[in-house]
């Protein structure tokens, strides 16, 4: 059965560029902000794809990894650019939800992967 993980990573990509262009407007914290969210955002997805063309479960295993860090990453930016209210939860509230669904899956790959015989 095909994935849909690396098509699920690159839309979320999608979106966290989008957000950063609209950070990348304003001046000073938010821009800053936005390069950290977009380099561990834009990760996620690039760490899955990397991961489905690897040589061994090892490699599997650890670019999935990256990814997951990359994702609990960019939920603490997230969570960061709403509690400073640089943005509105509700306008980052379906991209959270949607990085704690990538985490939660992500995670339950890598254990199930490293628990393999």
């Amino acid at each position: 059965m095909k994935s849909d993980l690396p098509e699920r990573t690159f839309a979320f990509a999608v979106r966290v560029v989008k957000l950063c262009q609209a950070l990348d407007e304003l001046s000073g914290v938010p821009r800053t902000l936005s390069r950290q969210l977009l380099r561990s955002g834009t990760s996620i997805g690039a760490n899955v794809e990397e991961g489905q063309a690897s040589q061994s479960r090892a490699d599997f295993v650890a670019r999935y990894s990256i990814s997951c860090k990359e994702a609990r990453e960019t939920h603490y930016w997230l969570r960061l650019l709403a509690e400073t209210e640089i943005l509105p939860m509700d306008r980052l509230a379906s991209l959270t939800h949607e990085c704690n669904e990538l985490i939660a899956v992500l995670t339950t790959i890598v254990k199930r992967s490293r628990a393999l015989p």
